[in-house]
């Protein structure tokens, strides 16, 4: 069992580098900040666990706000982790050793954050938050298709990367 200052250490790390790749990767655009956003929230949920991969997909909307990177209505950051959230429980609850459930979990979590962000942004806060028509097109634009992307991703760099560090921390 690992203890609590690990817990925390791999926790704070992992936030860490999410925040830093999200203002480093920021002018990239969404593509390439989403998917490595994604691969730090699969790893954390994956290599650290349910209760380490939450933590992170909550801070991480908040700290892109703060950053001036994504949508800056704050209303939509709660949505943002709510999506993150759904991504990492599928992944730390689906995802056992075996090939074949890490694919399904990884297609699962994918799936059901892409859909999870786009019912609760598109279709519920577009329709009740005072935006005028070119935020809505744009919200649309980017909490739909490219939502599935880069989870698809990110989920895969994180499933390549997760034995290596598994394997590293054994040493």
């Amino acid at each position: 069992m690992k203890s609590k200052a690990y817990w925390i250490t791999q926790t704070a790390v992992l936030a860490a580098l999410l925040v830093v790749l999200q203002a480093s990767t920021a002018p990239a655009g969404q593509l390439v900040t989403g998917s490595c956003v994604n691969a730090v929230l699969a790893i954390a949920a994956v290599f650290g666990g349910l209760a380490c991969g939450l933590t992170v997909a909550i801070i991480s909307p908040f700290c892109a706000f703060l950053l001036g990177i994504g949508p800056q209505i704050i209303a939509i950051v709660p949505a943002i982790a709510l999506g993150n959230c759904v991504y990492v429980v599928l992944l730390s609850l689906l995802t056992k050793q075996s090939i074949s459930s890490r694919v399904v979990a990884w297609l699962c979590a994918s799936f059901a954050k892409a859909l999870a962000l786009y019912l609760v942004v598109v279709q519920l806060l577009c329709r009740v938050l005072p935006l005028k028509p070119p935020q809505i097109e744009k919200f649309t634009a980017m909490f739909s298709v490219p939502q599935l992307i880069t989870a698809l991703i990110g989920g895969a760099v994180a499933m390549l990367i997760v034995p290596i560090l598994k394997k590293a921390i054994k040493k």
